[in-house]
């Protein structure tokens, strides 16, 4: 009988750990998922300044800017790999003009991602400056790239970890495009 139990509890571990192994991190639930989404007042990203013009004081923007609408905010990075392997598809899409995408500039340098996007191209209307984090905690992301549907009565559709693919698009946010309206 002594024997049993180590034996059942190492049983059990080992169907928690199979269990954890097969499962898909990108598949992160999310707490917000039809609900609102949180409220956030963020600096726009500002455009570098020419030497001859007075420095105005940074605009904001917040949830009310795109009330009405559906919307995508994707959390990304200058020093984040996965965001680079995005970054062509999200080019596509603000061709396409089938959502806005709103970019939320996380933990990085104002100067590193400009310099950033000023290479491969701003996918984003509007960029927002999360510096601190603090937006990023409110959404749940874990890491970037992140991208969240938001519909147009401001609830949150969809959580997508990860770089954003043509398929995880078609699949997982175009049928949610007219929902939340």
């Amino acid at each position: 009988m002594r024997y049993a139990i180590p034996l059942v509890v190492l049983a059990v571990l080992i169907g928690f750990f199979a269990v954890g192994l097969n499962r898909d991190p990108r598949l992160l639930p999310s707490p917000l998922i039809g609900k609102a989404a949180p409220a956030f007042d963020l600096p726009v990203l500002a455009a570098p300044a020419a030497a001859d013009t007075a420095v105005a004081a940074p605009q904001r923007l917040g949830n009310a800017a795109f009330a009405g609408k559906p919307y995508l905010v994707n959390f990304f990075a200058s020093w984040c790999a996965g965001c680079q392997v995005e970054h062509p598809y999200l080019m596509t899409l603000a061709r396409q003009g089938v959502v806005t995408l709103v970019g939320v500039d996380y933990k990085d340098a104002q100067a590193d991602v400009s310099q950033w996007l000023a290479a491969r191209g701003n996918p984003y209307a509007p960029i927002l400056v999360d510096l601190d984090g603090r937006a990023g905690i409110d959404f749940g992301v874990y890491g970037v790239p992140e991208t969240f549907l938001v519909g147009a009565d401001g609830r949150v559709l969809h959580k997508h970890v990860g770089p954003l693919t043509p398929e995880a698009f078609e699949h997982d946010f175009k049928p949610l495009l007219g929902a939340g309206s």
